[in-house]
């Protein structure tokens, strides 16, 4: 693979913080037009970097995801499945529920045959797989209950309280709802 023209990797600098700055304040549809126009660049250029929307929004927000997956790493060895699993999904849907953007950037794509270099799901799945294993196999979690599912929640609690007045702590409660359930368990 040849090395990037210092121009080009100029303009993937510049594209990636004018992003940020954009969906910070637009969330996850900010114009890709305006994003070019910003950075200086034509929307081809934005297109040769980022193929699609979601392939910005997982440049964007990829190093939050490799936070997120050394912190599953770091509570993979711990003795408490059950609260190792807890604390990583909460760091998770806190991230998901205040970084805007980030929720968007979790979801699954819809073309499968569109393979994004950081894929933010796929890591976080690979890297919170562990903890659902080590968790089920000490049955603490439901089983069949797998790492997609939980992401999946996450995803859902994060997009349904983005607009709330304190998303992390309405997301946080709904994740605790999620894990305590709805309804009490009967004797």
């Amino acid at each position: 693979m040849q090395a990037q023209r210092a121009d080009a990797r100029r303009n993937y600098a510049r594209l990636l913080a004018v992003a940020e700055e954009a969906i910070a304040t637009y969330g996850a549809d900010a114009s890709l037009e305006q994003i070019a126009r910003t950075a200086g660049v034509g929307s081809a250029t934005v297109r040769r970097h980022f193929p699609t929307r979601h392939a910005l929004l997982e440049a964007v927000f990829r190093e939050r995801i490799e936070s997120l997956c050394a912190h599953a790493r770091d509570l993979t060895g711990r003795a408490d499945t059950r609260a190792a699993l807890l604390e990583w999904l909460s760091a998770v849907i806190a991230d998901a529920a205040t970084i805007r953007g980030l929720a968007i950037a979790l979801t699954r794509a819809t073309d499968p045959d569109v393979a994004h270099e950081h894929c933010a799901s796929e890591q976080l799945t690979e890297a919170g797989a562990p903890l659902v294993r080590r968790a089920a196999n000490d049955g603490t979690l439901t089983p069949g209950v797998t790492i997609t599912d939980l992401l999946t929640l996450i995803t859902g609690i994060a997009l349904a309280t983005e607009h709330h007045p304190n998303p992390a702590a309405e997301a946080n409660r709904l994740l605790s709802l999620t894990v305590t359930g709805v309804s009490p368990h009967q004797r």
